[in-house]
This record gives structure tokens, C-alpha cells and sequence, in this order.
């Protein structure tokens, strides 16, 4: 298997490669062409990145997350989540790197074994970055209006979470 694996994308480009050869295909031009179509989607999708960030950063730093902490503790408490893994409740949907820092805080409070530490990886794992992919993928093909899929989105992630309580309550307590 780790020899598969290390073998996996060097074979795939040969046989890239290949095939543009036997059929002919200008592979330099259509390398940087392709490469000239990425640069432009980079360009159009950095307004909705910056939007997203900032967006993000407010949010952290108003203090809504401790807010919102206080207000579901007691529904939290009934569901036996720890308090300490809310705050990836509330920003995994928004910004993967700031759940990474929420997990990593958790770990390093808690401990690598712990309860919460475990509840968070598969949260993060259960779940996605609803605010940054409807940002990043909507803009980079030019759609405004979001319609449904924020609310899909969101539910979604809701899913994923309480999955993972179910889950994590089944296998670690």
C-alpha cells in the first residue's frame, strides 16, 4: 500500500501526458493556459475571501461566541458536551483554519485523549466550512444569491454535529 501510494500521482501524470501526446495535444500552451484560467479564477474569488476573513474576524472578536456559549450551555450540558467544544460548534462552519485553532486549543487544554479532544477531530471531520465554500466556490463562478444553500449548508453541519455527539457518546463513554 505505501509503495501505491507513493507511486500514485507520478503515474497519473505520465499517463496524462501521455495520452495528450498520442493525441497530439499542445501540452505546453495548454498547461499555461490552464494555468492562466487559475490565475484569473485567484483573482476573481480574493473580494469574497476578504469578505469571508473579515466577516470571521468581527464575528470572533464581538464576543458573539461567548454569547452564544452561555446561552446554549444548558442544552449542552443535557446533550453531555463539553463546554470547551462549542466555540468548533460555532466556527467550523465559518473558517477552517479557526477550527483548527479551536481543536488544537482543546487538545492542548484537555489532553490529546480526552472526551472533548475526540468529540472535536470527528466534529471537524463530521462537518464542513459552510461561510468559506459558499464564499469561495459561489464567487469563483459568479453566483450571487446563495438561495438554499446556506440553509442546507447549515443543517447539514447541524447533522454532522449531532452525528458525532451520538457517535462519540457511543464510543467513548
Amino acid at each position: 500500500m505505501n509503495i501505491l501510494s507513493l507511486w500514485a500521482l507520478p503515474s497519473i501524470i505520465i499517463i496524462i501526458l501521455t495520452f495528450g501526446l498520442v493525441k497530439k495535444v499542445p501540452l505546453y500552451e495548454a498547461f499555461t493556459e490552464g494555468a492562466k484560467d487559475g490565475f484569473k479564477t485567484a483573482v476573481n474569488i480574493i473580494p469574497y475571501l476578504v469578505a469571508i476573513i473579515v466577516g470571521i474576524s468581527m464575528f470572533r472578536a464581538s464576543g458573539a461566541i461567548e454569547l452564544i456559549g452561555q446561552v446554549l450551555a444548558p442544552v449542552l450540558n443535557k446533550l453531555h458536551v463539553p463546554a470547551e467544544v462549542l466555540p468548533m460548534m460555532i466556527v467550523r462552519p465559518l473558517s477552517g483554519s479557526a477550527a483548527l485553532g479551536v481543536f488544537s486549543d482543546i487538545a492542548h487544554t484537555s489532553g490529546a485523549d480526552s472526551y472533548a479532544a475526540k468529540l472535536a477531530a470527528v466534529m471537524a471531520g463530521s462537518s464542513e466550512t459552510t461561510f468559506y465554500v459558499l464564499a469561495v466556490y459561489f464567487g469563483a463562478v459568479g453566483i450571487s444569491k446563495l438561495r438554499w444553500a446556506l440553509a442546507v449548508g447549515l443543517l447539514a453541519d447541524c447533522i454532522g454535529f449531532l452525528a458525532a455527539i451520538l457517535v462519540c457518546s457511543w464510543m467513548f463513554t
